[in-house]
Formats: structure tokens, sequence, C-alpha cells
């Protein structure tokens, strides 16, 4: 996709969400289906079935998915459409390249091994390696606004406010 054939797809939109902001306001959702015997969480996504489970520090097998792997997943899906749709609005050529993301935890405390051991990552490096001639200034730019409009990057780096509720079967 170019730069004009990204910006006639985002025209409309931008258009509808400028005369009514209320369309832009989506509530996206995952809903997994726990099997407790084996610790997992089948999720359905509309782009196949996914198995997660423990991950082996925590006393996986190492065969399931593990959401924190899942949610470094996201980030670098995030991050790398984001980036070649900035790339692309700027006209800078990306002839290919790599995402990577990194995330630092220690399983201590989801293991609940010491309460001063935080639960989570406690640092996440995402990196990007890109094939193109797009000078020094450009790639900055790039990469300011790729971390600005990347959703995942921003809700972790924002935290959104979360809520934990119980419901009853139906």
């Amino acid at each position: 996709m170019n730069a004009e054939q990204l910006k006639a797809r985002q025209a409309p939109l931008k258009a509808a969400y400028q005369q009514d902001p209320s369309l832009a306001q989506l509530t996206l959702s995952s809903v997994g289906r726990l099997a407790p015997t084996e610790q997992t969480v089948r999720l359905e996504t509309g782009h196949g079935k996914v198995l997660a489970g423990l991950h082996q520090a925590a006393g996986g097998s190492g065969e399931d998915a593990c959401s924190g792997e899942m949610l470094l997943e996201a980030l670098v899906a995030c991050a790398g459409v984001t980036l070649q749709a900035v790339a692309t609005a700027m006209g800078i050529v990306l002839r290919g390249g790599q995402v990577c993301a990194e995330g630092d935890l220690d399983f201590r405390g989801t293991l609940g091994l010491s309460k001063d051991t935080p639960v989570g990552f406690t640092a996440i490096r995402l990196r990007f390696t890109l094939d193109t001639d797009a000078s020094d200034e450009q790639l900055a730019t790039l990469l300011r606004l790729s971390e600005r409009y990347c959703v995942i990057f921003q809700s972790l780096k924002q935290t959104p406010q979360l809520l934990l509720e119980r419901q009853r079967p139906t």
C-alpha cells in the first residue's frame, strides 16, 4: 500500500470521526474458555484458536502460549503495523526490517515467593531494525510518531483504568 492508498482508506474514517466523535469509540474484546483441570484458557480469535497456559518458569509444560509472551507479541505486532503505516504516510520506503520486544520479570513475584518482588514486567524494550535509506532525522521522526500512535505501546506506557469484575453465569 502506498501513501495515497492509505490516505484514501483513512480519509472517510477521519471525516466520519470528525463529524461524529462517538463513531471512533469502540470496545474491543477477547473471551477465553477455562479448562481448570489443565490450567489453560482457550482463546477463540478471529484468526484461529490459541491455548494459553503457564510459562515453564511458573510450572507450565511449555506447550501452551504464555500470556506474557502474548503481551510482547501484541506490542511487536502493533508497533510494527503502526511504524509501517507512519512510514507510508511519511513517504519513507522500507525494504524490510524486524521488530523485537523483550520484557524482564521475576517469577518469584507471580509464584508468591517474595512480597517485595513485583508481579509482572519491570522493564520492556522495543527495538526496530529497519532496512531503509531514510535519514537519521526521518528515522527519529518515524520512531517518535510510531510511539505516539501505537495503541499497545501507549496502553502500557499510560496504564488504562483496570477493573476486575465477577459475573454469574447466565
